[in-house]
């Protein structure tokens, strides 16, 4: 398995020349900025150099490289592998919560083989519902068959993300990659650190990602108080302030505000939030996030093999960036210094993260830090 990272910035273009591995045993990661549709050329000179491989890739909330995190950058990993076969699909998604189901079941379908290790999945990040997405999925693949991945992201904007799909970057669709055969090893890890406050209330009223009352008062009116002053910034600054579906014996699964509707007074999340179901208020602390991200390492780096060189790809929320400020590296390097020296780390910040919550099926997440590392033996 041969890997090689590297970034396209506006200052210094590329830097360097692509690696001569085109194959269609070879993987290219690419994550930047949303901005790049209006710039495409970098990209496509990327998407040109590597015609038969399987590109996957998306808009970002910050990119990640190592331990750096940029903003108007291409950050890249070109991996060939040696042992393991690769296929891609992609599915257009419309704009119900059906259409996200659906889009999950054809992609695993298209994926499904009795020799799948692994899939690699990334989404649009405003128009799909991720809960949905991975139930789709669910669906189809087994729970042997390790599933990660993310939705894109747009900064703390919210307007539009990209997913390459097709050779191209593209709106609405989602885009993943599988594994095969007995080399591939991969090892995962995904945790939060976010804390509850206030009282634990109920969904009154919703429908799939969409909420309409919590405790029988408008959504939005009721998340405005907890706000305060912060309410002029929203959505943007909900992700301070997520929200965590209780569940008995379990951590929270935090849920991510991606819209709202004033007239309605409602808010629309990045996965379900069931009707009935017990929620409450979240807010991260500094020290507790970086803690999570070096839980979600450990978590890693325990099913490592030593040894072979690895890819660790890194999906963290935007929500806990915004939290960390200027620290936000300070979770990446938490992260890393957990993982072996071996491996390289690329990734982005994201609107929502798809792992599996230690064993058993992948599930929808958010404010999380989720690893993945790819080895071949």
């Amino acid at each position: 398995m041969d890997i090689q990272t590297f970034a396209h910035t506006t200052a210094g273009g590329w830097g360097r020349a692509f690696p001569a591995w085109d194959s269609p045993a070879t993987l290219v990661m690419v994550f930047g900025a949303s901005r790049r549709l209006d710039d495409p050329g970098p990209l496509s000179d990327l998407l040109a150099a590597y015609p038969t491989s399987h590109v996957i890739g998306c808009s970002t909330s910050g990119e990640i490289r190592g331990t750096s995190i940029d903003d108007d950058s291409l950050s890249v990993a070109v991996c060939r592998f040696g042992h393991t076969r690769l296929r891609s699909t992609a599915a257009e998604v419309g704009p119900l919560a059906a259409d996200s189901a659906r889009a999950g079941r054809e992609i695993a379908s298209a994926l499904m083989a009795d020799d799948l290790k692994s899939v690699l999945v990334i989404s649009d990040g405003i128009r799909v519902n991720g809960a949905e997405l991975v139930r789709g999925m669910n669906d189809v693949l087994p729970p042997s068959v390790v599933v990660t991945g993310g939705l894109a992201g747009d900064g703390d904007r919210f307007q539009r993300t990209w997913v390459v799909a097709q050779g191209r970057p593209v709106a609405n669709w989602i885009s993943a990659v599988g594994f095969y055969g007995d080399r591939i090893h991969v090892a995962h890890g995904s945790k939060g650190g976010w804390d509850p406050f206030g009282p634990e209330r109920v969904v009154t009223r919703s429908q799939g990602n969409v909420v309409y009352e919590i405790d029988g008062r408008p959504a939005l009116a009721l998340y405005k108080e907890y706000l305060g002053d912060r309410a002029t910034g929203l959505p943007a600054t909900a992700l301070l302030f997520p929200l965590g579906l209780l569940e008995k014996g379990a951590p929270p699964l935090v849920r991510t505000i991606l819209s709202i509707d004033e007239g309605g007074q409602s808010m629309t999340f990045a996965g379900d939030v069931p009707q009935g179901h017990r929620v409450q208020l979240m807010r991260g602390v500094f020290d507790r996030l970086v803690d999570g991200a070096a839980d979600a390492g450990r978590e890693t780096a325990g099913a490592v093999r030593d040894g072979a060189p690895g890819l660790a790809v890194a999906i963290s929320c935007v929500g806990r960036r915004l939290v960390l400020g200027q620290r936000a590296e300070d979770e990446l390097e938490a992260a890393r210094e957990a993982l072996p020296p071996e491996a390289s780390l690329i990734g982005f910040y994201s609107y929502g993260e798809i792992s599996p919550a230690g064993f058993g099926p992948c599930s929808l997440h958010n404010q999380t830090m989720t690893l993945t590392h790819f080895q071949e033996l």
